[in-house]
């Protein structure tokens, strides 16, 4: 069954939003925006953000998310909410009958991630993962200088921001936001996707905790180690402990190197250096909510399979139970 037989300008898809964040209002934008969707309820955990989101983009309030996923008039429910809730809201959904947008991760789960996959399936309704970094200029350019730097053998991917003071904040809060390499799963996710299978993890993980389950600064360093050999070192930090930020994006092959400091890329060969011009990542939420319209009324292919997410997530889900074990972690 196709799923985009039901949906046309006439017949507008009928959406709700959990969440009134960044990601939110960028998909609430692009949803009023499109003639084949239309923008009805919108629910979120504070209610002067809930009322200034409502008065924003002139869309109606929900109580709770369990009565708008509930709502017998939407069709696709948004999930733009704290990393804790994203499964049982996305099950919910589905079992209603709905079809879903998430924003990564899926889960802090991965059996209910893989349970929502098959649920997905059983009801015939698109599960969409976001992965916007997948669509962005860097990860663009990483795959078109790719086949120039020969056999690649190492990669490493550090992400550190520097907040003085930390913020108290769910994305500071253990359960809130989960493992950081599961609640920030492109920093597996973009090797995942150009390398492909993982075979082993080694992990070591710190956080500088407060009270109440929040932390004032984390460390995750994780090694993974590809079936074909390949090496990647990802480390992940935030808070008050570190002095400045840090974002570097570097691979090595025997034929060059690349590497992206912050917006700025190179690839450097025996011949020499050669910047790399990315494009700007604005944009990418409207593109990614424009593509599940697509896909929804005309049937196009998404840019991305939930599976690959899934098994990134399992890769994170090893990642943690390393950490945790202290001990390297094989992945079958």
């Amino acid at each position: 069954m196709s799923l985009s037989s039901s949906f046309s300008p006439l017949s507008p898809i009928k959406v709700g939003i959990v969440g009134t964040g960044y990601a939110a209002k960028r998909r609430a934008e692009t949803l009023i925006e499109d003639k084949r969707s239309h923008l009805s309820l919108v629910t979120g955990h504070t209610a002067d953000n809930l009322h200034n989101f409502c008065q924003s983009y002139q869309v109606n309030a929900c109580d709770t998310w369990e009565a708008l996923v509930t709502d017998n008039k939407i069709d696709l429910v948004v999930i733009c909410t704290i990393n804790r809730d994203h499964g049982k809201i996305a099950k919910l959904a589905l079992e209603t009958g709905k079809h879903v947008i998430i924003e990564y991760p899926l889960s802090l789960d991965a059996s209910e991630a893989s349970e929502l996959l098959a649920l997905a399936h059983q009801k015939g309704k698109l599960l969409h993962i976001e992965h916007i970094e997948i669509l962005g200029g860097m990860h663009q350019a990483v795959r078109q200088y790719l086949p120039q730097l020969g056999n690649v053998f190492y990669g490493r991917y550090t992400t550190i921001n520097a907040k003085h003071p930390a913020p108290r904040h769910w994305t500071y809060h253990h359960q809130c936001f989960g493992f950081p390499l599961k609640a920030a799963l492109p920093r597996i996710h973009r090797f995942t996707d150009l390398f492909g299978e993982v075979q082993a993890v080694n992990c070591h993980y710190r956080s500088w905790d407060t009270e109440e389950g929040y932390y004032h600064g984390c460390l995750c360093d994780a090694q993974l180690t590809f079936s074909d050999g390949l090496r990647v070192d990802v480390l992940y930090g935030k808070g008050d402990i570190f002095m400045e930020s840090d974002r570097t994006f570097e691979l090595y092959g025997d034929q060059g190197k690349l590497i992206f400091e912050g917006v700025e890329g190179t690839f450097i060969t025996e011949q020499g250096s050669q910047p790399i011009e990315l494009a700007s990542r604005r944009g990418l939420f409207a593109q990614d909510t424009t593509m599940v319209l697509d896909h929804l009324c005309d049937g196009k292919p998404l840019y991305l399979q939930p599976q690959s997410s899934l098994y990134a997530l399992k890769v994170a889900e090893a990642a943690e139970q390393s950490a945790q074990l202290r001990q390297t972690i094989k992945i079958d």
